[in-house]
């Protein structure tokens, strides 16, 4: 990827808001957003990719979150139907960033980004796999 390159969204998921994702208020807890970020990568690595993460992490490299950002605009509410984008924005030999929008119908409630390192199983920093760096290459 790099600079100038724009976005690659996937199709989006969606989620039916569960009693136990929200507060006492109804609304859905900050927190369970993040749950909701790695629902939309999960499937955007095996959608767009085709490289579930459950091989990389077989294969011996895992990818934890090093940074992330939320920006809240409006809340969810228990019984909502909400619809998961995420697209991959940057990648580097050792990162890789995604960017996520959670909608309810047409109105964006939640926008936000991860960053993760590519790492091994003792949490040393490593290149991400060549097969994987190629797929992103391709986009």
């Amino acid at each position: 990827m790099g600079q100038g390159k724009r976005p690659r969204w996937g199709e989006p998921i969606f989620y039916r808001v569960i009693y136990g994702d929200t507060d006492r208020a109804g609304v859905v807890y900050y927190a369970n957003y993040l749950r909701l970020f790695e629902m939309g990568r999960t499937e955007w690595m095996r959608n767009v990719l085709g490289t579930p993460y459950k091989s990389l992490e077989e294969s011996g490299v895992l990818f934890p979150v090093v940074e992330a950002h939320i920006r809240y605009k409006a809340p969810a509410l228990y019984d909502d139907l909400l619809e998961i984008r995420t697209a991959l924005e940057d990648a580097s030999r050792v990162t890789l960033t995604f960017c996520y929008e959670i909608k309810r119908e047409e109105r964006l409630l939640v926008k936000g980004n991860t960053r993760h390192a590519a790492a091994d199983a003792n949490g040393r920093l490593t290149k991400i796999p060549e097969a994987l760096s190629h797929a992103i290459s391709g986009l």
